[in-house]
């Protein structure tokens, strides 16, 4: 039988408890329509990888519940390729907590409320620049930023409750520092959330996108969130943004807070490492699923990236973040409509600005 809300809660505290992870990054294909410059997925042999069926989605779930409750990312690739992307959601969603990262190419209205009645928990579309020119040239497709805009617009009047997410999703790179404050109120005026993490090289190899900041970056972050309300980001990641863009952030608990499945069933301790699995989601049992990840000591050694799905989970073995973590876990955090989100000052002004980005 499907868990509640409120018992997804609760065996998600009882999987945090247990020393288990929390976290899964899902990949449900590795496909993708973009050509983004900074992420090659597009151009390797992964995007001919078999794809697990919705029933295979639905049998791993109800394995993984064994652990408690996760918070189930479902990316790809772009995930929303698969036609059947809302039955893929559904089964998840009877037991655990699903996300989508999208960069927003095929949504569509009914796909939204479709996606959200099936149980989505929340949805992050990607967006990097608040301008058509800069973030069309970084993804490689003309038209890709008014499709990510029209997307995060689908979702905000999709949803049905207000535990369901929305959020603007950036990567801060070497050229948008700039454009965060102007992204955080776009998202606003969209009745949006708004998240960032620093662009990882450890994808591509390509160190030309690497944010090079003067070791006041984490500083700037935490004032804007600070000033508006639907900076999402937990203040504990925002403030090793200066450690992870200057020589990283030690201590990852890949494989022990968060791990990572790749289309096919196979489990590496995230997603970077996919290329060195230590489970099968078919093939173990979750006690030995979770026993494998623990056993893998490369993610304590590491100091490659400072993704949301690294820093966001990790914030909630600090007393810190894990207290700024509560209410938007365990409550209905709510959402203004528009400009409620905004600074008086700014939500007087409107959004005019904007318009010469």
């Amino acid at each position: 039988m499907a868990r509640s809300p409120f018992q997804k809660k609760v065996h998600l505290a009882r999987a945090y408890l247990s020393r288990h992870p929390v976290w899964c990054a899902w990949q449900v294909n590795y496909r993708c329509n973009f050509r983004c410059s900074f992420c090659h997925y597009w151009a390797d042999s992964m995007g001919d990888a078999p794809e697990l069926s919705v029933a295979d989605f639905r049998a791993g779930s109800k394995k993984l519940a064994d652990l408690g409750a996760l918070l189930v990312s479902l990316a790809g690739g772009e995930p929303l390729v698969r036609p059947d992307i809302v039955d893929v959601v559904a089964a998840v969603a009877e037991w655990h907590f699903p996300f989508i990262t999208t960069n927003g190419w095929f949504s569509t209205p009914e796909l939204a409320a479709d996606l959200f009645e099936a149980g989505l928990w929340g949805i992050s579309v990607s967006l990097d620049y608040p301008d058509a020119a800069r973030h069309d040239r970084r993804r490689g497709v003309p038209g890709a930023f008014e499709r990510a805009l029209a997307a995060v617009e689908h979702f905000s009047a999709a949803r049905r409750f207000k535990w369901q997410r929305v959020n603007w999703m950036a990567v801060l790179m070497d050229d948008n520092l700039a454009d965060i404050e102007p992204m955080v109120r776009m998202a606003a005026e969209r009745d949006a959330y708004f998240m960032v993490q620093p662009y990882g090289a450890r994808k591509t190899g390509a160190t030309r996108f690497i944010h090079h900041g003067d070791g006041t970056v984490g500083r700037y972050l935490l004032d804007l969130r600070r000033k508006y309300r639907n900076f999402l980001s937990n203040p504990y990641f925002l403030s090793r943004f200066d450690a992870a863009l200057n020589g990283g952030v030690g201590g990852c608990r890949a494989g022990r807070g968060f791990f990572s499945i790749d289309s096919t069933g196979e489990i590496a301790i995230c997603v970077e490492e996919r290329a060195h699995p230590v489970a099968h989601l078919f093939k173990h049992s979750a006690q030995e699923i979770v026993q494998r990840l623990r056993n893998d000591t490369i993610a304590r050694r590491c100091r490659a990236c400072w993704y949301n799905c690294r820093g966001e989970i990790e914030s909630l073995y600090d007393p810190w973040g894990l207290t700024m973590s509560l209410p938007t876990l365990l409550f209905d955090r709510g959402r203004p409509t528009g400009n409620g989100w905004l600074p008086a000052a700014s939500a007087a002004a409107g959004g005019a600005e904007h318009d010469n980005d």
